[in-house]
């Protein structure tokens, strides 16, 4: 009787580590977080731009050309670490890219843009996050790839580092088509 009385919480528990060992097992990435605004068109907004005496309006600026969208600002320091692959987008493939500065103070960001290099088209201004809320994002940085209909294809979680940049560019290369 009394090993019929441990079989089942030997079960339980056998059942417990199994499950465990299995989420420890599989492949899950903390970057792919799922979008509701995939396949769909850009949010519409406006709100001032840090370089040009005109408004930002993303009804005129979307559906041309491809774009990355980059949200950044200069305390955050990951952004700073992927503005060098921001920059071969802009330099080397020579896709536009438009920074949405978030959050950030207008000064400090046209500094830090002087001393890293530009690689925004234009950067509409976010000051109170409403523009980052309406896209979705979890976290600064985060990068969109909009297609030549105004359309977002992809959304990256994070910086973008050597390993993304490959994955970024073939997509990208991939919309071309």
């Amino acid at each position: 009787m009394k090993k019929q009385l441990l079989i089942i919480p030997t079960l339980i528990f056998l059942f417990i580590f199994i499950t465990f060992f299995y989420l420890l097992l599989i492949d899950r990435n903390p970057t792919d977080i799922p979008s509701n605004l995939l396949n769909k068109n850009v949010p519409e907004f406006e709100t001032e731009s840090l370089f040009k005496k005109e408004k930002f309006i993303s009804s005129e600026e979307f559906g041309e050309e491809i774009i990355l969208v980059n949200f950044f600002a200069t305390w955050c320091k990951p952004c700073r670490d992927e503005h060098v692959y921001i920059k071969r987008f802009s330099d080397e493939k020579k896709i536009r890219v438009i920074g949405i500065n978030y959050k950030d103070n207008n000064k400090k960001t046209i500094q830090w843009l002087k001393n890293l290099g530009d690689p925004y088209s234009d950067v509409p201004i976010d000051k109170n996050g409403r523009i980052a809320i309406d896209w979705g994002v979890y976290g600064i940085p985060e990068t969109f790839v909009v297609n030549k209909k105004g359309i977002i294809k992809y959304r990256h979680v994070g910086p973008v580092n050597k390993k993304n940049f490959k994955k970024l560019n073939s997509l990208i290369e991939k919309i071309k088509q």
